[in-house]
C-alpha cells in the first residue's frame, strides 16, 4: 500500500500542495484528477523524490519510502522524453539499464515489450521517424519493462488513436491485476469512468474528493432523473427543466425534490411513461461541478469517502 500523509509543499507565496492525505492500494487503478495547476504534478515529483515534501511523508507498506522502493516506480510522463536521434531499441536498453537491468535483460525486455505494443519492426528505426502514437507507445515501453510494482501513468492516451488506445487500457489492466499500485493522472474523463476503482482530486492544492468511483458518482446523483415520455413535464412541482437526452428526456429536479416526488406525481396524473431512471451525474460533470463551487466558495466542501473519516484507512 502506498499512503501520502499530510503532505505539504510550497513555492515562495504559492501552496502546491496543502495537507493532502490518501492512499493506493494493490489490485486497482487510481486516479488522480484536477485542474491544471492543482498540484498534481508536485504529488507525483515528490513520489519520485525529484522535490522533497515541507511536511509530511510518503509511506510503503507503512514505512517512509525509500530508495529501493523508489527503483521499482516506473512513471510515463506528459511530455514526451525520448532521444530523437537514436534508435528505438538503444533507447529502451538505456531506460532498462537506468532501474538497474543488464543489458542484455533490457533488450530482450525492450523487444519483449515492443511486441507487445505492435511496434515489433521500430526497434532499429529512429525515434523523430516515428508518429506521435509510436512515440507514445514506446515510452509506454520503456515505463513498464523492469516490472514496476508502483505504476503512475499521466496522461497515457495522448496521440493514441482508438485501436492503440484499447492496448493501453488492456496494459493497465493487465498491471492492476499483477497486483501492480497503478496511479492514472489524466482529464481524459471517460477513461477514469472506465479503468478507475477509486479517485483522488486535487483542486489548488487541497483533496476534494477522494474515495470509491461508484460511491462518489451516488453520493452526486439524484438531482435528474430519465424520462422516457412524450408528455410535457416543464410544468410540474418538482420539475426545474428538462432537456433532450437522446430518445429520452433528462429532467431536472428543483432543491429538495427527489425521484420518487416526480414518480408520485406521474402516477397520479397518469402520465404514460416506459423508462424512468435516476440520472447519475458522470465524472465529467462531478468534476467541473466540484471545481465551479470551489471557485465560488473557497472553503473546501466536504470529502466524499474515506477521507471524510479522517484520511487514510
Amino acid at each position: 500500500m502506498l499512503q501520502f500523509s499530510r503532505l505539504r509543499k510550497a513555492y515562495a507565496t504559492t501552496v502546491a500542495v496543502d495537507d493532502v492525505t490518501f492512499e493506493v492500494r494493490p489490485g486497482e487503478v487510481f486516479g488522480l484528477l484536477g485542474p491544471n495547476g492543482a498540484g498534481k504534478t508536485t504529488l507525483i515529483r515528490m513520489l519520485i523524490d525529484i522535490i522533497a515534501p515541507d511536511a509530511g511523508e510518503i509511506l510503503f507498506d507503512g514505512q517512509p519510502i525509500g530508495r529501493k522502493e523508489r527503483e521499482r516506480i516506473g512513471y510515463l510522463p506528459e511530455e514526451r522524453g525520448l532521444y530523437r536521434k537514436e534508435k528505438v531499441i538503444d533507447i529502451l536498453v538505456y531506460f532498462g539499464m537506468l532501474k538497474g537491468l543488464t543489458r542484455r535483460t533490457a533488450r530482450e525486455r525492450g523487444l519483449a515489450w515492443l511486441e507487445r505494443v505492435d511496434l515489433p519492426g521500430a526497434a532499429s528505426r529512429r525515434a523523430d521517424f516515428l508518429s506521435k502514437g509510436m512515440q507514445q507507445k514506446v515510452q509506454i515501453a520503456g515505463t513498464l519493462l523492469h516490472q514496476p510494482q508502483i505504476l503512475v501513468m499521466d496522461e497515457p492516451f495522448a496521440g493514441l488513436d482508438p485501436l492503440n488506445t484499447v492496448l493501453v487500457k488492456d496494459i493497465l489492466r493487465e498491471r492492476r491485476d499483477a497486483g501492480a499500485l497503478v496511479i492514472l493522472s489524466t482529464h481524459q474523463m471517460p477513461m477514469v469512468e472506465e479503468l478507475c476503482d477509486r479517485v483522488a482530486m486535487i483542486d489548488r492544492g487541497r483533496l476534494v474528493l477522494y474515495g470509491d468511483l461508484e460511491e462518489i458518482r451516488r453520493s452526486h446523483g439524484g438531482s435528474a432523473v430519465l424520462v422516457g415520455t412524450d408528455a410535457d413535464l416543464r410544468d410540474l412541482p418538482p420539475v426545474a427543466g428538462v432537456e433532450r437526452h437522446g430518445a429520452l428526456r433528462k429532467v431536472l429536479l428543483r432543491d429538495g425534490a427527489r425521484p420518487r416526488d416526480l414518480m408520485a406525481i406521474l402516477e397520479e396524473r397518469r402520465i404514460p411513461i416506459d423508462h424512468f431512471e435516476v440520472a447519475r451525474m458522470s465524472v465529467e460533470e462531478i468534476f467541473v461541478a466540484t471545481v465551479k463551487a470551489r471557485a465560488a466558495d473557497p472553503a473546501p466542501p466536504p470529502l466524499v469517502g474515506p477521507a471524510a473519516a479522517g484520511g487514510a484507512e
